[in-house]
């Protein structure tokens, strides 16, 4: 799907299960398919991936309920930019070392990863209210 002139987006909603999380990683392949992308900077970006997308399968749906996870791809000519969203308990962002990234709990750790590997990171609720957004984006060299 066209997003924006120069720009391509795609959307994927995977069940909130651990053993979905490869099909968003095959996603992110494909896409950076269309755009000479080095081998480390993919693989940064499917840790990265995997790490978002782990945190709301791990986090979201404590109370036991199914979920899904919100997988969506903005692929621009000098960026890629992924959010990854979920409906399930959300989140504060100061509980997870969101300032500092010092604390390394289970989650503070994943966000301390993705912190690491991409350029710009946005941690929140979602717009919609219940729920978690986390939005990274990677600049891509010529």
């Amino acid at each position: 799907m066209m997003n924006q002139i120069g720009s391509r987006t795609i959307k994927l909603t995977i069940p909130a299960k651990p053993e979905y999380i490869t099909l968003g990683r095959l996603a992110l392949t494909g896409l950076a398919g269309l755009r000479p992308v080095s081998a480390e900077t993919l693989g940064d970006l499917k840790l990265a991936l995997t790490e978002a997308c782990s945190n709301s399968v791990r986090h979201a749906y404590r109370d036991g309920r199914d979920g899904l996870v919100e997988i969506c791809y903005e692929l621009h000519s000098d960026r890629l930019v992924v959010e990854v969203a979920d409906d399930g308990e959300g989140f504060d962002p100061g509980d997870i070392g969101g300032n500092g990234g010092d604390d390394l709990s289970e989650g503070g750790l994943g966000i301390a990863i993705i912190r690491a590997l991409a350029d710009e990171l946005e941690l929140g609720n979602r717009d919609a209210g219940r729920g978690s957004r986390l939005r990274f984006v990677k600049f891509l060299a010529d």
